[in-house]
């Protein structure tokens, strides 16, 4: 100890600034229970761990300063001293080696002396800072002067210079906070303005002083640590600034915990340097405090006891951990119930739970643990008081059971924190005993569903078992009367008193839908009390073969010689095991039937029948017989139209035209058909007789006006008049047909005329030059029977403004040449163009066209044939 108290030499430079560290003395060793230390000299002050700082700025003006460090215990009275001596740092000068270049200095030049200022300096004002000298002084009369930040720049006039002795001055106190430093420049010029220097920068600093109390970021902290966190969790961070000179004495800080409330030792701590606030107890309870308060201190000067404090509040929220397990209210309850009651509430059981309510750490979950294997019973919880409801929700049977005995066992819906976990050895559990009430029942229909078997086509009358239900408190089924609710087919009663049944009629499994099913019938059980239960009795039909197989097909097309035969297949509705495979066979079959048609099989419900080549084109009708497996047959006569044909829809199309019967608008169309012919007549032999009286027609026109014929026997005459019109004689069938003569179609030897449609075929307008219209050929695709279709109105419309123009026409002078569009000539390319006819016939293109006018030739014969023949 002695040792330590001796003299303590630092070694320092001839100025030191404020706040700077000098050195540090061991007072440990020197004094260890000192509680109070002073220095000696008031530039200096010394710290609690012995470090030494310049109070001021200080400029040893000697080589040596001294002075001395005061220990004291007050409590022993003890006293111990230690010397200090600063000494001027000595400059080691090196040898110069004779090799090195001697460095001469060239004419000294003025040169910047270290200045600053205190900040917020009381003065005296104007306030000596130091003197600026100019080396050319010597030789010349100088005048100085300066510029910058705080002479004509703001601040302005805060220093100046003497003109003639370079002594600077600052004229007021200065913020450090605000100016930490001012850059001006000195010059140094004659008389007469000549610059006897370059500008000198002369930076002045202001020296910083601990007048700034640190302030915490935010005045009020909140943080939130959970309960159940261990030992050191981080609760929050606090964070202080100071505006004092950075990295010194003046800004270094160090955090502290004034006041906890409520006061509870030992919970919190804040580490001094960051501010980091951390637990120091293993349990917080939020159930005994939820909620702390914290005055947090910082203190600059590295917390001495001389530093400047500032405070703030620092609010901690301790959040709920499940840290409570429930408990029930007691260990055993009791309820009773009625037999046969169920979704009833039948008992409530409420808990205790310490946590937060209305979270999932104070949520009670119930479980029945014990005694619920046949699921009669559930048990929910109450939102809102926290109970468990336990409810029935199947019925329970008295004679089977007098009570229930269960287990519950509660928990949260929160898992427990893991000491809670580790304290609770066994889920907390109750004994709720469930009394069962008996009740007068009715009859029990166990099991709801009974099966029996019939088999179809079993005689009226027959007696089979039927549904037994059964009084479950004598299990006997004395006493009991049924009844039948339901038949659907009215196929059979039941016995009152024994429940038998008895067919009513002969049962058909093949008359239900679907035919495998079963056949449910329902039946009530009534007690003597007039309580019922009611059941099903499903009745299996079982299968008989009673129905042989049938053939599909009744009428078939088979297109000769394209198809060389045809498919006919049956069924039968018995089950598979009276059905297929079938025998297919020719039935009755006469010498000429054989010639013509022989039958194969091709699978079990499948026969081919074909026909010999030398058939001839017509109906037949073939008796086919088949049999099942079990020689159920049936026989069925089958139509077969052999024909000449590449589809049997052309067949069937020719049957159906040999059908057609006039309706009433074929009718009118004829009775206006005659009376537009005998107007037309009677129009051109006004024309004719006029003719005669000037030029007759040309000699060619006969040519011009006559139609080819197209059939291939010896045609009918058809004989050309001088004026114009055609006769022909046509043997028609009995029935006519509305439309104009086209190609003939031998029927019987007779030649039919019809009415001719075609799909490319089309009625349009032909406008020459002259705008005449005309009727001309349009020659299209395929044709195909049609009836009229077209009414007096369309026919009006189309053929009046035409027979007026041609009428008009031939009623000229003599010189009058007849037009030439009586008959167009145009070569057939084949199928009909897309663009459909360019002939007469474009006002009328959609697909029923009056298309019969495709072959007619001269206009005015083909409008009084067209209307005729109907």
């Amino acid at each position: 100890a002695c040792d330590a108290c001796k003299k303590v030499i630092f070694n320092v430079p001839p100025k030191l600034e404020a706040d700077k560290i000098v050195g540090r003395v061991n007072l440990k060793e020197c004094l260890r229970s000192a509680d109070l230390i002073q220095s000696g000299d008031p530039d200096f002050r010394v710290l609690d761990d012995g470090s030494v700082y310049t109070a001021s700025p200080v400029v040893l003006s000697d080589e040596k300063r001294s002075f001395t460090i005061w220990l004291s215990d007050t409590k022993t009275q003890t006293q111990k001293e230690i010397k200090v001596l600063l000494e001027h740092q000595k400059k080691v000068l090196r040898k110069r080696h004779t090799k090195e270049a001697v460095l001469r200095r060239s004419k000294r030049r003025w040169a910047p002396i270290p200045c600053s200022m205190l900040e917020n300096s009381l003065g005296p004002f104007p306030l000596f800072l130091q003197q600026v000298q100019s080396d050319a002084a010597q030789n010349y009369t100088i005048f100085y002067s300066i510029s910058g930040r705080g002479v004509d720049q703001e601040p302005l006039n805060l220093f100046f210079i003497e003109r003639d002795t370079g002594n600077l001055y600052c004229t007021r106190p200065v913020d450090r906070e605000e100016y930490d430093v001012f850059d001006l420049i000195a010059y140094a010029s004659t008389a007469d303005g000549y610059s006897a220097d370059l500008p000198l920068p002369l930076p002045i600093r202001v020296e910083d002083e601990n007048d700034n109390h640190p302030i915490f970021t935010e005045a009020i902290y909140n943080f939130e640590v959970p309960e159940s966190s261990k030992l050191g969790t981080t609760v929050g961070v606090v964070c202080a600034t100071d505006r004092d000179e950075p990295d010194t004495m003046h800004t270094r800080l160090k955090y502290s915990i004034l006041e906890q409330t409520p006061r509870s030792p030992g919970l919190f701590s804040v580490h001094p340097s960051t501010g980091v606030i951390t637990t120091v107890t293993h349990y917080l309870d939020r159930e005994t405090v939820d909620k702390y308060s914290l005055i947090m201190k910082v203190q600059d000067m590295d917390g001495q006891n001389f530093g400047l404090v500032g405070t703030s509040t620092c609010i901690i929220t301790v959040k709920d951990s499940n840290d409570n397990a429930p408990t029930f209210k007691q260990n055993t309850y009791e309820a009773s119930v009625e037999e046969n009651a169920y979704n009833v509430e039948i008992l409530r059981i409420p808990i205790e739970d310490k946590d937060l309510i209305n979270t999932a750490n104070w949520r009670a979950n119930f479980t029945i643990l014990k005694g619920n294997e046949n699921e009669h019973f559930k048990i929910s919880t109450d939102k809102e008081t926290n109970e468990g409801v336990l409810y029935v929700v199947k019925p329970l049977n008295y004679e089977e059971n007098h009570q229930v005995i269960l287990e519950i066992g509660v928990g949260n819906e929160a898992p427990f924190t893991r000491d809670v976990a580790l304290r609770m050895t066994t889920m907390n559990r109750a004994l709720v005993t469930v009394h069962v009430r008996d009740q007068d029942e009715g009859p029990e229909c166990s099991p709801a569903a009974q099966y029996i078997r019939i088999t179809e086509n079993a005689a009226v009358g027959s007696k089979i078992n039927g549904y037994k239900a059964y009084d479950p408190e004598t299990k006997s089924s004395n006493h009991l009367r049924y009844k039948k609710l339901n038949d659907p087919k009215g196929w059979i009663t039941i016995d009152e008193i024994s429940g038998s049944i008895i067919t009513s009629k002969i049962l058909d499994r093949e008359a239900m839908a679907p035919r495998n099913e079963l056949y449910n019938i329902t039946v009530l059980a009534i007690d003597q009390d007039g309580k019922s239960c009611t059941g099903t009795l499903a009745v299996s039909i079982e299968d008989m073969n009673d129905n042989p197989p049938e053939v599909l097909q009744s009428y078939v097309t088979v297109c000769k010689p394209k198809m060389k035969y045809t498919d006919i297949s049956a069924v039968d509705p018995d089950e598979p095991i009276h059905g297929a495979p079938f025998y297919f066979s020719l039935a009755n079959t006469s010498p000429e039937t054989n010639k013509i048609w022989t039958l194969t099989k091709v699978n079990d419900t499948a026969a081919r029948l074909s026909y010999w080549k030398n058939a001839e084109s017509q109906e037949y009708s073939v008796p086919i017989t088949v049999k099942d497996r079990e020689g159920q047959s049936t026989t069925k006569i089958l139509t077969v139209n052999l024909c000449d044909c590449t589809h049997p829809s052309q067949c069937r199309a020719a049957r159906r035209s040999a059908g057609v019967i006039l309706g009433k608008w074929a009718i009118l169309a004829i009775l206006l058909g005659i009376a537009l012919l005998f107007s037309v007549l009677l129009t051109l032999v006004c024309g004719v007789v006029g003719a005669k009286k000037r030029k007759g027609f040309p000699e060619d026109l006969a040519q011009q006006n006559l139609i080819i014929s197209n059939t291939e026997a010896p045609g009918d005459d058809k004989v050309c008049s001088a004026n114009g019109f055609m006769t022909q004689t046509v043997n028609n069938s009995g029935q006519g047909f509305c439309g104009t003569m086209g190609s003939g179609v031998k029927n019987g030897g007779q030649e039919t005329i019809e009415m001719v449609k075609g799909g490319h075929q089309t009625l349009e307008s032909c406008r020459g030059t002259g705008h005449h219209h005309t009727l001309d050929s349009c020659r299209g695709g395929p044709t195909e029977v049609d009836n009229c279709r077209y009414t007096y109105s369309e026919w009006h419309s189309f053929t009046q403004p035409r027979l007026g123009e041609k009428l008009h026409l031939c009623n000229q002078n003599e010189d009058h040449v007849p037009s030439q569009d009586y008959v167009l000539t145009y070569n057939y390319e084949g199928r009909g163009s897309p663009a459909g006819s360019v002939g007469c016939c474009s006002e009328k293109q959609e697909e029923d066209g009056l298309d019969f006018l495709n072959n007619l030739g001269a206009k005015f014969t083909t409008l009084a044939e067209t209307c005729t023949k109907r």
